[in-house]
């Protein structure tokens, strides 16, 4: 039987969706047993809704001030020694488990296998490589303990459960670092959907020109009720923050809906979108590469487009 454990990622009392995709993932492999451990000063709230997600036996609550902002270096030693007993060790593929499982994995002297994207078995995966134009199938010596980050665009969250599972304070005696602490945190703030967990999300390239017009699909975006994304041109070129780019060196996501706005469809930005279940492309440029990739496309002038969107939105309330 495989023993396996899953750190929680959470901000302000709420868990991260992206857990729930990393318990499906951990549920595929045949009789898993499957524990989350919740590193936090209050943890009450996040245990609680680990605790209903359908597949989990146990969680496990790491408490200590430290905890109160989540920093790779102080839960790396406590992580790696509650895991000693567990046969894999996974986290979710975002910043926060690419700062925090690699450190794990060294403190457990553990192989790391990154971006998981299907399940094979207990010691076999799947993971993409060369920005998503192939897939490498990776494997473990049987009984090797597995370090692993979830790509958490290729797995649906598992369901709440109607019972909760035990929830348990754990122990430690690993010391913690004293070369880091925390200063302060800077990030954006709206009213919009978080860009890796929404389901819809409207997406600008380098054809809105600039900054101010980029405010025409937060406008969009408003009215869906969905999140904003920018191509790594767009946010080079200044028209959008670091945080929106989508694709290969920005973020990746899997939304219900994906709409492309003047994105031309390189390939670093199709590598962070293939998961989307339906992606809707406008693009003046019948020639674009998103159209080989789009469920639907438009050819035409965004400026036009999105107007004309914004009209039928409103006159079907």
């Amino acid at each position: 039987m495989s023993k396996i454990l899953i750190v929680a990622e959470h901000r302000d009392g709420k868990l991260n969706p992206a857990i729930a995709k990393c318990v499906h993932c951990a549920s595929q492999i045949n009789g898993a047993e499957i524990h989350i451990a919740v590193f936090s000063n209050e943890p009450s709230s996040v245990a609680a809704d680990a605790a209903r997600i359908s597949g989990v036996a146990k969680v496990v609550t790491v408490i200590h001030p430290a905890h109160a902002h989540a920093l790779a270096s102080n839960i790396a030693p406590q992580l790696a020694e509650i895991a000693k007993g567990y046969s894999h060790v996974f986290g979710p593929s975002t910043t926060f488990g690419k700062d925090l499982m690699p450190r794990v994995a060294a403190l457990l002297d553990a192989p790391q296998a990154s971006d998981i994207m299907a399940v094979e078995g207990a010691t076999r995966f799947r993971r993409p490589i060369y920005a998503g134009n192939a897939i490498v199938t990776v494997e473990v010596v049987a009984g090797t303990q597995l370090v692993a980050t979830v790509r958490t665009a290729s797995f649906e969250p598992a369901a709440v459960g109607a019972t909760s599972a035990p929830i348990e304070d754990a122990t430690f005696s690993a010391a913690l670092p004293t070369h880091t602490r925390f200063v302060s945190i800077s990030a954006a703030r709206n009213d919009r959907p978080d860009l890796q967990t929404a389901k819809k999300v409207v997406s600008g390239g380098r054809a809105l020109a600039s900054a101010d017009n980029f405010k025409i699909l937060y406008q969009l975006a408003d009215r869906m009720g969905a999140a904003v994304g920018a191509s790594r041109a767009a946010v080079d070129a200044g028209y959008a923050p670091n945080d929106m780019q989508v694709g290969q060196t920005g973020k990746i996501i899997a939304p219900e809906l994906y709409m492309t706005f003047g994105i031309s469809g390189a390939v670093q930005h199709l590598t962070g979108i293939k998961d989307a279940r339906t992606i809707v492309a406008i693009n003046k440029d019948p020639e674009a590469p998103i159209f080989e990739v789009a469920d639907f496309g438009l050819v035409g002038d965004l400026f036009q487009v999105v107007p004309e969107l914004e009209k039928l939105l409103a006159s079907n309330g």
